[in-house]
């Protein structure tokens, strides 16, 4: 299945894209796309829903906004450098184990939303990603288990503004979690649709410029890995995300670096997760 939200900013109904790429309205089987519908069996509930009711449903207009197709979950948490080229252009060693940072729920907005650059703000970066999200609570979960507790995929593009993250003391957040900084969806694919998430085409344009263009093949760390490694640290609860990192061909990786400007126009997407678009402007 494909899940999707659609509506104004904060009235998002859920819904779900058929085949046919019609968008069927499901909130006659549940209030949201959120921890309680993940942890409630609402996969299995929402999948018997549509074989009984599909044609019966309204129709959302194709024209009408996209939103996140998951409501604020719990925590976004995000793996750095898992891409062994990324590694390579940001002059730092692969890592031996997954690099972890979280991602404020706050940045989240639709995968059409325009990008904000935030006050101060001179180095905002792009980052296509592939992110999961939990369906089952997991905490210290074996790597041959870890996949039961994956709902399925959406494409992210993890903004950073990379003074924030890297020239100033601290932690990573800073530079990650600023608003608009993360575009979700259009969709969550469920799991059953992917067949192999470690061999799907990803790419990111800035003003019809190719910028990156990989495999999730290139990944350090596969998804089985990442869920299980992060599930030794903290409880991962159902609706959160996990973004598994970027290719190369980030802003801060070229000679001199490249970074978004007012009037930019990103895209992106992940073979079989679609594609979303970013209009870039100043904070007003």
């Amino acid at each position: 299945m494909k899940l999707i939200r659609i509506g104004n900013i904060e009235n998002e109904k859920p819904g779900v894209e058929l085949p046919n790429g019609d968008w069927v309205d499901v909130s006659g089987c549940t209030k949201d796309f959120d921890e309680d519908f993940f942890s409630n069996d609402g996969l299995e509930k929402l999948q018997s829903y549509l074989t009984k009711k599909e044609h019966q449903l309204p129709r959302f207009n194709k024209k009408d906004r996209i939103g996140p197709p998951i409501k604020r979950p719990s925590k976004i948490v995000c793996v750095g450098l898992n891409y062994a080229k990324h590694a390579e252009e940001s002059g730092m060693p692969l890592p031996k184990e997954p690099v972890l940072f979280f991602k404020a729920t706050s940045a989240i907005v639709g995968p059409n939303d325009d990008l904000i650059i935030p006050k101060g703000s001179t180095k905002t970066d792009w980052e296509v990603e592939l992110a999961l999200v939990i369906e089952k609570k997991a905490s210290y979960v074996a790597k041959k288990d870890a996949m039961q507790h994956v709902a399925g995929y959406i494409l992210h593009n993890d903004y950073s503004e990379r003074e924030f993250q890297l020239e100033r003391d601290g932690q990573w957040v800073k530079g990650k979690s600023c608003d608009t900084f993360a575009p979700i969806g259009p969709y969550i694919v469920t799991k059953d649709e992917i067949r192999n998430p470690h061999n799907l085409d990803l790419w990111l344009t800035v003003n019809g410029e190719t910028m990156q263009k990989s495999n999730t093949s290139d990944l350090v760390f596969d998804v089985s890995h990442i869920v299980s490694y992060i599930s030794h640290y903290m409880t991962l609860l159902p609706g959160d995300i996990i973004s598994t990192g970027t290719p190369f061909g980030v802003g801060l990786g070229f000679n001199p670096p490249k970074y978004l400007k007012p009037g930019d126009v990103v895209e992106l997407g992940i073979e079989g997760l679609g594609s979303s678009k970013q209009k870039v402007k100043n904070l007003l």
